[in-house]
């Protein structure tokens, strides 16, 4: 099936394994919470329930530090809904002290390690271009 939305995830290529899936887990929170993407729960021939996922696909791709301050920065002008993860949050546990974080810093201060993005087909393509898949 081809959506007209793309749902992606960017991750810094230079983090560690544990590091780049708690990032993603995160970032899709975000998305999910946000977005009218999650289906009808599952349910085996037991009758036994699962939490429902997104409809549709989600693609992680990798970045180094450059190339995610400019997807960062590509997507400030598109209509695409936007998670991000900062290299602080590492090191913080507390949603409220996250928020807080985030707010001492100005946009171009923020040290991003990952991005969470849903929007037009068209947008996302033209914004991760030049990006590969996660491997």
């Amino acid at each position: 099936m081809i959506y007209d939305t793309k749902i992606a995830i960017i991750v810094r290529n230079d983090l560690q394994p544990w590091q780049k899936l708690n990032i993603t887990a995160f970032l899709m929170s975000g998305i999910c919470a946000t977005q009218d993407i999650v289906g009808e729960p599952y349910k085996d021939k037991d009758g036994k329930k699962y939490s429902p996922m997104s409809k549709q696909p989600i693609l992680i791709f990798a970045a180094n530090r450059e190339e995610i301050r400019e997807v960062f920065n590509k997507i400030q002008n598109k209509e695409i809904e936007m998670s991000i993860y900062t290299e602080e949050l590492f090191s913080m546990s507390c949603d409220e002290d996250i928020r807080a974080k985030i707010a001492t810093s100005k946009t171009e201060e923020l040290n991003i390690v990952g991005i969470g993005m849903r929007g037009k087909r068209n947008y996302v393509d033209r914004i991760l271009k030049n990006l590969k898949l996660h491997s």
